[in-house]
């Protein structure tokens, strides 16, 4: 039963994507539960980098989500290795909607942001049956609506990745005070042209910190 747990029922999170002037910013908490009652990690990990300019957030069902970040790493790195240059993040967005969409039937029990940069910084948001919209600022799961709320009043189109990672990092730490399923922590990253950052624990605290 445990086993059948952990593969197949972790869900529940908050993730928060921002486009910048010079980069993305991804946010996601920390906990993942089975069911609203149980809470079954306190530390999982909910951005997973797929090359050194791009990156996912992922909200639903882990196992899932684990097998579309493999999909997506083996092709960014195939796609380096022929063409000689990382590939560019919209098409790494395009290959997740494909995939989504190819298994609609049997869907990924999952909804990602994928964001990097790339000459430019872009972010996209698809679902489960592959729709993909390019995006500004874009949360998803069980806190998302608690997340809009900071997003909505302090995301501003001009911002660098110092501001937004401030703003995402509000915004996910709102979602863990009224959200259920959100919790046990913030990971925040930024991709801009120095590449993927991964943001220090007193980082991420003093961001929160008024």
């Amino acid at each position: 039963m445990s086993n059948y747990v952990d593969a197949h029922k972790l869900h529940g999170t908050t993730t928060v994507g921002l486009q910048c002037k010079d980069g993305v910013v991804l946010a996601t908490d920390n906990r993942a539960t089975a069911g609203f009652l149980y809470i079954a990690h306190r530390n999982v990990k909910k951005i997973a980098k797929i090359d050194n300019h791009v990156a996912l957030t992922m909200a639903g069902t882990v196992a899932d989500a684990q097998n579309m970040v493999d999909i997506l790493r083996y092709y960014a790195n195939t796609y380096r290795l022929q063409n000689k240059r990382p590939i560019p993040v919209k098409s790494c967005a395009r290959l997740a909607s494909n995939v989504f969409f190819a298994n609609r039937f049997y869907p990924y029990i999952i909804e990602i942001l994928v964001g990097g940069y790339d000459e430019k910084p872009d972010l996209y948001k698809i679902d489960l049956f592959g729709s993909i919209n390019k995006e500004s600022f874009v949360s998803t799961g069980s806190g998302s609506f608690v997340a809009y709320g900071i997003l909505e009043n302090e995301f501003k189109e001009d911002m660098r990745v110092d501001e937004g990672a401030k703003v995402a990092a509000r915004a996910i730490n709102a979602a863990i005070l009224r959200n259920a399923g959100t919790g046990d922590g913030i990971d925040v990253t930024i991709i801009d042209a120095n590449g993927y950052r991964e943001l220090s624990r007193e980082e991420k605290l003093s961001m929160i910190i008024k």
